[in-house]
């Protein structure tokens, strides 16, 4: 197919889709946590930004040629996700047993691209992102197709609207024509001075994340710049790639290859685009009430303008605050400045540097049968409230140091313990003696709701000996 020949049409024939659905999210806590980031979360409008992420490519690619990266941790929330906008694409959902990075997740979309057509252009796209005008968007993606089919390596570039300093920059070097440009270099989050000297020259692009190639041109790439990888890969057909993940190199796609490449081209974007990357982000793309506030959840602002007042915990009460910040969830409260809100990353940091479970969940965590909330928890006890979806059963399990006494509080549950079956219903409990082997499965068709009250010395869940699931999460 020649390159005249790449309208949408062509396009769709010939490209396929890798979406990267891992990562953290760490600059939107305490909202986006390890278990629950950001592309998984409603941050605006009905659907996750994975699943309008998920929707926008629907509209330029066949179902079949979608394939979506993500890890084990997160793998049955985004299938579940995934599915509301198209069951085709649930079996087309990759984990990744660790996270290593961009790079190495690219190359498994790409093992099954060249699969399918050794001579395929492959776009990738970051599930976490905003785009409006899905037609423009589009659009320029069959002009970057036309670059792609020349060998070109091809990027996309937004013009800055102010000088941001959370966005990586694409410097611009000779004009090629039809909105695109060959790339002079890459700048990592420059200060506020450069990025408004950046913003004054008209010099740079904001880098979006989203690359289009010929696949056979990247893995030729990868194999002249990350010796390593390219022998892992190769090795694919006697060593499955997930096999040998843990021992790979972790290394992103834009140091790993983009910033390696000759050949490398910037399409300027003619759709808008924000990477939803900061606090300040979500206030300048929220509906503002007539103070200028931007209010989700049970809030109560008075004498307060220009802030961003979120509550998704009890009730959040405001006053007399300008250009302010404050995020309340059920365990967590964030307050800052409206201009220090890359600082976010540093609380996270110091969060992590203290080993807080705040980092990692909320008091609610999602399991692919259901989910559960931490209600209370001390030194040797630990209250939780557990709902399994209907048809639903949990892992064949035991734990070596916390015994559990569970209540239904509503549905029917029935309940193993050491092979022996019990049915309970509403106000029924039974005791979960410690090494003892357990399973709770919801028969009905309503939700069952249970009380847990774990007691012991250690009470975390690595604390889990699996010998049978469902969801294959049975270690060998």
């Amino acid at each position: 197919m020649s390159t005249a020949d790449l309208n949408k049409d062509g396009f769709v024939e010939e490209c396929h889709a890798i979406i990267l659905a891992g990562g953290s999210g760490t600059r939107l806590w305490p909202l986006s946590r390890n278990l629950l980031p950001k592309q998984l979360l409603v941050l605006g409008g009905k659907t996750t930004l994975l699943q309008q992420t998920v929707s926008r490519v629907l509209e330029a690619f066949e179902p079949s040629k979608i394939w979506v990266i993500t890890n084990e941790e997160h793998v049955f929330e985004v299938r579940k996700q995934v599915a509301v906008i198209d069951p085709a694409i649930e079996a087309q959902v990759l984990a990744e047993p660790v996270g290593r990075n961009t790079l190495p997740a690219i190359m498994l979309g790409l093992d099954k691209v060249v699969e399918a057509n050794p001579k395929a252009l492959a776009a990738v796209f970051p599930s976490d992102h905003l785009v409006r005008d899905t037609e423009a968007w589009v659009n320029d993606l069959v002009r970057g197709a036309k670059l792609a089919a020349q060998e070109q390596f091809v990027t996309f570039g937004v013009g800055p609207s102010k000088p941001e300093t959370g966005y990586g920059y694409i410097t611009l070097g000779e004009e090629l024509g039809d909105g695109a440009y060959a790339v002079d270099g890459f700048v990592e989050k420059p200060d506020y001075a450069r990025a408004e000297k950046f913003l004054r020259e008209g010099s740079h692009f904001w880098n979006s994340g989203m690359f289009l190639f010929s696949a056979k041109k990247f893995l030729t790439q990868v194999a002249k710049c990350e010796p390593v990888l390219w022998e892992w890969w190769m090795a694919r057909d006697e060593v499955p790639l997930l096999q040998g993940y843990r021992e790979i190199p972790d290394i992103s796609v834009d140091y790993g290859v983009v910033e390696k490449i000759d050949n490398i081209a910037v399409i300027k974007a003619g759709f808008d685009w924000d990477d939803l990357g900061s606090w300040e982000a979500m206030y300048r793309l929220g509906d503002k009430d007539e103070n200028g506030n931007v209010i989700q959840g049970d809030v109560l602002a008075m004498d307060c303008t220009n802030s961003l007042l979120i509550s998704e915990g009890g009730k959040l009460a405001a006053v007399g605050l300008s250009d302010m910040i404050m995020v309340q969830t059920r365990d967590a409260t964030l307050s800052c400045p409206m201009e220090q809100v890359q600082s976010v990353r540093d609380v996270v940091d110091t969060l992590k540097a203290e080993g807080s479970q705040l980092v990692e969940s909320h008091p609610t965590v999602y399991r692919p049968w259901g989910n559960y909330t931490v209600l209370e928890e001390g030194a040797h006890y630990k209250i939780k409230r557990i709902q399994v979806v209907p048809g639903a059963r949990l892992s064949s399990q035991m734990h070596h140091h916390r015994s559990e006494h569970w209540v239904v509080v509503d549905g029917t549950a029935e309940v193993e313990v050491d092979n022996t079956p019990i049915v309970l219903v509403e106000n029924q409990s039974v005791d979960i003696p410690k090494a003892s082997q357990h399973r709770l499965a919801n028969p009905g068709k309503v939700p069952l709701n249970i009380i847990e009250i774990q007691s012991g010395p250690y009470l975390e869940e690595d604390d889990i000996v699996r010998f049978d699931d469902v969801y294959g999460r049975v270690k060998n």
